[in-house]
């Protein structure tokens, strides 16, 4: 700890004397609490300096501080500038970040084919983070010619890298066949690399693999434990504690999971959420409840939740009776 704090000392030093890569480092010091005490608004003026100097990767920390409010008030217009200079400065982190503001209109107008031209640029720069995008890219079409073989090259060279999200679409790949062979086991051993690093997506699938035995031993008590993580977890999670998959069976409990599920927004769990106040699985029963969740998973898109719905306005269960409805 002492090397640290001298070091810091010496960094001080430097970025009031006016260098700029000592100023970044020390808005990263006072971002992570690293030789001194956390403090965002220190770390968002030093990585001013830094970046006003012109310094990339301080132009770049200034745009996710813009982004996120870290420091100073949220302004994504002014985020997708300091990233647009970082980008032009050939930083391979905001090249990744200009292409994201680019896919979801974040301080600029929405543009696929400029995204996937910075995530590009990103990748192809060694990033693994953009590597990962660029795979989405040509997975789906995203501003270029979808080409599933390519998408499969880009996650690969991402989860080579380490990065959890290209591991968990990397075993997509090999768990669906799409732009390379299909493998389950090939599949599980990424799901866990993906998994073991904390991706919640990476475990949900590992959960799916343990449960059905794909790629692996079939084990529905190490599936249980997966399903922790995302709302898709928290969903399946609920199923296994309604019918006492690799658990005890505990209808309460999967009231809960399912109510988590819902509540992040999973048009799945709000299906499950509203069949359980339907049938007075674990809760008290409350058809009115049950309406409005299978509304949400019904808006949502969720199929069973629209046939659920159709049945509500059928017979008039938590609605007023409306067949015109119902046949929608």
């Amino acid at each position: 700890m002492e090397n640290i704090g001298e070091d810091f000392q010496r960094w001080l030093k430097l970025a009031e004397e006016g260098n700029s890569a000592a100023q970044y480092y020390l808005g990263y010091s006072y971002s992570n609490g690293i030789g001194t005490i956390k403090d965002e608004e220190k770390a968002f003026r030093w990585y001013l300096k830094s970046a006003e100097g012109g310094n990339n990767s301080g132009q770049c920390s200034l745009g996710v501080c813009y982004q996120y409010g870290n420091g100073v008030v949220k302004d994504e217009e002014k985020a997708f500038q300091w990233y647009l200079k970082s980008a032009e400065g050939g930083n391979h982190t905001g090249q990744n970040n200009l292409g994201n503001c680019y896919q979801q209109g974040m301080g600029t107008t929405k543009d696929e084919e400029k995204a996937f031209q910075w995530y590009l640029k990103s990748g192809k720069g060694g990033n693994y983070i953009g590597q990962n995008n660029l795979g989405v890219c040509y997975q789906h079409g995203g501003g270029v010619i979808k080409d599933e073989e390519k998408a499969f090259q880009w996650y690969l060279k991402s989860a080579e890298g380490g990065n959890y999200m290209g591991q968990n679409n990397l075993g997509n790949c090999y768990y669906y066949g799409i732009g390379t062979t299909k493998d389950e086991e090939k599949a599980f051993q990424w799901y866990l690399k993906s998994a073991e690093g904390g991706n919640s997506s990476g475990q949900c699938s590992l959960g799916v693999c343990y449960q059905y035995g794909n790629g692996v031993v079939k084990d529905e008590e190490k599936a249980f434990q997966c399903r922790r993580g995302n709302s898709n977890g928290q969903n399946n999670l609920g199923v296994c504690y309604q019918y006492g998959h690799g658990v005890t069976k505990d209808e309460e409990k999967a009231f809960q999971w399912y109510l988590k599920s819902a509540e992040a927004g999973n048009h799945g769990g709000q299906c499950n959420l509203g069949y359980c106040y339907q049938y007075e699985t674990g809760i008290t029963k409350d058809e009115e409840k049950a309406f409005q969740w299978y509304l949400k998973s019904a808006e949502g898109g969720n199929h069973t939740g629209q046939n659920n719905l159709g049945y509500c306005y059928e017979k008039g269960i938590g609605t007023t009776k409306n067949e015109e409805k119902a046949f929608q």
